[in-house]
Parts: C-alpha cells; sequence; structure tokens
C-alpha cells in the first residue's frame, strides 16, 4: 500500500511539472545562433558607460585579454570595477539594466534579492549599518574590450554573486555563473523572514533523489558525508576527473522529468536565448550521458549534520550545488561550461577562422 501510494505521488507531481518542461523546451529543437542578443547587450553596456565620467570608465573597463577576467571569486573582498558605491542613481540603474537584459525575471529577481541579503547577514552578525563587509553597495561592473567590436565581455560580481558574460561573433555566453544564498533560509526576525532564493534548486533536487529506488540510489550516492563546499570552487577551469552518479539513461521516463525540470530550474535564470543555446548544446552532447550525484543528508533539515551537496554532471557542462555551511543553511550553486566558461572555445574558433 505504501509504494502504491509513493507511485501514485509521483505520477501526480510528473504530471504537474511535465507541462512546465514540455513549454520550456518546444522552441528548443530550432535554435539557431542569435545575433539579438549580442546587439541589445552592446547597446545596454555602451548606454551604462555613456552615463560614467572618464575617471569612473578607467576603474570600470580592461582590456579584453586582460588576466583579471579570470579572477573571479563569490566571497566578499576588494573587486576591480565600478561598485554601486561609487555611482549615482541613474547609473545604478543603468548597470542593473545591463543585469536584467541577460537574466530572465526570475533570474534577476533572485539577483537582487541575493544582494539585499547582505543587510540580512548585518544583522545576524550584529554589524553596524555602515559595515563595509556585508555590504550590499559593494557589488562591482567591470566592461572588457569595447562593447560592439568583438570579442569583448563584462561581468558584475559580489558576495554570492559572480555573473560573466561574452560576446564572440555575434553569440553570446554566460558561463561561469556562481549564484549563492546565505542564509539559504532566513530564520531571524528581520522583513525578509522565510525568503528562500534557491528554493526550487534544492526542492527538486530532493524530489528527484526520493523517487529513486535502492540500486539507483546506490548509484546516484557519492557518500554520506557532504563537502564543505562546491568541488570547482572558483577555478579558472572547471574540471573533474570523471562523471560519477547514475546517468540520465537509466532513469525511468517519470524521473528523467524531474531530472530535465531540475536542469530547466538552472537554465531558466537566464535570457530564453541563453536557455535555449544551453539546452541546445545538451541534447547534442547527449542528455542521457548526464549525470546526477548525491552527497550527504538525504532530507532537507538544518541543523549541525544536515549538509547535502549535489552535482549534475555531463560532457560539456556541470552544475553544483553545496548547502553545507551554517549547519546546511548557506547555499553555493555554479553552472559551469565545460568547453566554453569564459567564451574561451568559440574565442579559440573566432580567432582560427581571423587567421
Amino acid at each position: 500500500m505504501k509504494k502504491f501510494f509513493l507511485t501514485a505521488c509521483l505520477a501526480v507531481l510528473v504530471s504537474c511539472t511535465s507541462a512546465l518542461y514540455a513549454s520550456e523546451t518546444k522552441d528548443f529543437l530550432l535554435v539557431k545562433k542569435d545575433e539579438k542578443l549580442a546587439k541589445e547587450m552592446t547597446g545596454v553596456v555602451n548606454a551604462f558607460l555613456k552615463t560614467l565620467s572618464e575617471e569612473q570608465k578607467k576603474t570600470a573597463m580592461l582590456a579584453y585579454t586582460d588576466p583579471a577576467r579570470f579572477d573571479w571569486n563569490f566571497t566578499p573582498r576588494e573587486r576591480k570595477g565600478l561598485t554601486f558605491k561609487q555611482m549615482n542613481a541613474d547609473q545604478r540603474k543603468a548597470a542593473m539594466a545591463m543585469v536584467h537584459l541577460v537574466l530572465s525575471q526570475e533570474g534577476y529577481s533572485k539577483a537582487e534579492q541575493i544582494i539585499d541579503l547582505e543587510n540580512v547577514l548585518r544583522v545576524v552578525e550584529t554589524r553596524p549599518a555602515n559595515d563595509t563587509y556585508r555590504d550590499p553597495e559593494n557589488y562591482a561592473f567591470l566592461v572588457f574590450g569595447t562593447p560592439g567590436t568583438e570579442p569583448w565581455g563584462w561581468r558584475v560580481e559580489g558576495h554570492h554573486l559572480s555573473l560573466h558574460f561574452s560576446s564572440v561573433n555575434g553569440e553570446v555566453t554566460y558561463t561561469p555563473s556562481f549564484f549563492g544564498s546565505n542564509p539559504g533560509t532566513v530564520l531571524i526576525d528581520v522583513p525578509q523572514k522565510g525568503k528562500r532564493i534557491l528554493k526550487a534548486e534544492q526542492e527538486l533536487a530532493f524530489d528527484l533523489l526520493h523517487s529513486l529506488n535502492a540500486s539507483q540510489m546506490e548509484k546516484a550516492s557519492m557518500g554520506t558525508k557532504a563537502p564543505n563546499e562546491i568541488f570547482t570552487s572558483n577555478s579558472r577551469k572547471a574540471s573533474l576527473e570523471k562523471m560519477e552518479g547514475i546517468p540520465m539513461g537509466e532513469l525511468t521516463a517519470a524521473q528523467k522529468t524531474l531530472f530535465k525540470n531540475l536542469i530547466m530550474e538552472y537554465l531558466r535564470r537566464y535570457h530564453v536565448t541563453l536557455k535555449n543555446q544551453q539546452w541546445s548544446e545538451l541534447e547534442k552532447a547527449g542528455l542521457d550521458q548526464i549525470h546526477f550525484a548525491w552527497m550527504g543528508d538525504q532530507q532537507p533539515e538544518i541543523g549541525q549534520g544536515h549538509g547535502h551537496y549535489y552535482r549534475i554532471h555531463g560532457p560539456t557542462f556541470l552544475i553544483e550545488f553545496d548547502n553545507t555551511q551554517n549547519g546546511g543553511n548557506h547555499i553555493h550553486s555554479v553552472v559551469r561550461d565545460l568547453t566554453s566558461d569564459f567564451g574561451e572555445d568559440m574565442l579559440g574558433k573566432h580567432y582560427e577562422k581571423a587567421h
């Protein structure tokens, strides 16, 4: 009876999500290179640069070949670039217009809320209002190269947010892309109480995990102790020795739908063009080869020893989600392109074609 009930619940869950997945993917088979986004990105970044003084431009711009393009991090630190603190209201509005263009409305909302969590951390850590360590104004914008003269790119980065975009041959890339949340769930009595910015990324993974049978779970599990951090951290190039876990090809049709919806939860953070391009690449490389792996506690609880980690790893693509710090209430998540982080694969082809 219990097994029948669980099966029925899974069927209901899949029927509710399959329509969503179908609507997300219906146009993906016809995906082609779309230069519209590259042109729009050039326009919005140039609009931001026009609001800056010559002195501010020196802070906000570097050559595309500058090594700083690969020096990224998601911890509180001093950063190259022009921060909100150094901008007036119009400049901040123009800067956020850049973010709004390349993210979906859902992704943009997550970015705004991540920045706002710095205010929550000030309260949690009893810091003064003018504290500069937990600071929602310490998010820096940096443009690499000249927009419209390809290749070029830009990033916005601060605590728990690191977004990188490059334009090469009229195509835009978006990795590495980091979204974090501390707290994962806001527990203290502040206006943000109860907020869970990365709720779906966590809950959909548990749905998939709990759908696995014993033999599938044995393949998916990498151990009962979760790591304290994502494995690839802020590495210049994401690399793992091998794909671990259970491949999509060994899942049932219902489980595959759950897995695809989990992947889509990450992709829908971005502009529809970027989402479509990424899904097309995943299909081309083979969806059945994408692995799901889990480490740590298998229940979504907060407290000492309840941390968990999962990984989505395919031939060309990697997602890591880690929620182990602060008693499993501090989330790091990253999307990496194993072939073209920072647009490097397309850049190589660009130079090869130019010569």
